[in-house]
């Protein structure tokens, strides 16, 4: 990126001059008179410097947008010129929730390791509205999200398939049609002849939940909603791993993930959930560009050879 777009984009970035001089290594007073010999060469100021933080003015807007449009053609660029090295050298940089990196991706890194060992792998966690905003912004290369809102607005290729069930220690509840670790694994949960909770029985239950804004939290809500359930909600956390061992101490009932489920779990029961939204699909989803690389495209095709 040329130097006048980089002290542009610092401001605009920064909200102010001093943070953005602060980041770039210069100085204040150096970085104002750059910034006004750039607005002097348009003959327009490109901020407002009565508001706190700086706002853009129009022409500003039009300026930081063919920044980032030619940020993105660099990026593709050089994308396409490490391709021809056929993936002996490169970075990856890939975000998930701490679902997706801890039961979803292990395995597809390190087969992804072994063949490209060259490509260095850069793992960020957050929300899925972070990662969101991170991939508008190129700050990831990809991420997987299950959410219609997210999925939308970006490049978007099926990933996978999971299935919400209810996790509850036999000492709390143990019905005829509870499953174990081993029946999960099996895919006996998936059988239309697998008899479903009841919601009587569900209704009876104290629930550890995900926090608002998270997708299983949404789809909880739809499961008690259609049965005609009031929850008891003994507890709102914000990680789905933290639910599942809550469950495993006795601390109440928890929606997980299928995928989530080990051959050596002992600790607890599982029940089918008679509900069409128990079932998600998590799409790969990547930064609409006009070229996506070849890392990035192994990656994906290495993910789905393991998990379909």
């Amino acid at each position: 990126m040329q130097q006048e777009f980089e002290y542009i984009y610092a401001v605009y970035k920064a909200g102010s001059f001093s943070k953005a001089a602060e980041n770039l290594y210069i100085t204040q007073p150096a970085l104002s008179i750059a910034v006004k010999k750039i607005e002097a060469s348009i003959g327009m100021s490109l901020f407002d410097r009565t508001s706190r933080p700086l706002e853009l003015t129009e022409a500003g807007k039009i300026y930081i947008s063919s920044i980032e449009k030619i940020s993105a053609l660099e990026e593709d660029m050089n994308s396409q010129i490490q391709d021809i090295q056929e993936l002996k050298a490169g970075h990856l940089c890939i975000g998930g929730s701490h679902y997706i990196n801890a039961y979803i991706l292990p395995e597809t890194m390190t087969e992804y390791s072994k063949l490209y060992p060259g490509i260095k792998i850069e793992l960020v966690e957050a929300s899925s509205a972070v990662l969101a905003e991170m991939l508008k912004e190129r700050l990831i290369d990809l991420t997987f999200s299950c959410r219609g809102d997210i999925v939308e607005n970006f490049a978007h290729y099926p990933a996978f398939h999971d299935h919400i069930i209810l996790a509850v220690s036999p000492e709390i509840l143990n019905l005829p049609c509870s499953l174990s670790a081993g029946d999960v694994i099996a895919g006996k949960h998936l059988s239309p002849e697998c008899p479903a909770i009841s919601h009587e029985a569900m209704n009876e239950l104290e629930y550890i939940l995900l926090s608002e804004g998270n997708n299983l939290h949404d789809r909880a809500e739809a499961i008690f909603l259609t049965a005609g359930i009031k929850p008891k909600i003994k507890l709102e956390i914000s990680q789905l791993a933290t639910s599942y061992y809550l469950a495993r101490s006795k601390f109440g009932a928890a929606f997980v993930s299928d995928r989530m489920i080990t051959a050596d779990e002992k600790n607890l029961n599982f029940y089918k959930i008679d509900s069409p939204v128990t079932e998600r699909l998590f799409y790969a989803v990547l930064p609409r560009r006009e070229y996506t690389s070849k890392t990035v495209r192994a990656f994906v095709s290495t993910f789905s050879r393991i998990n379909n």
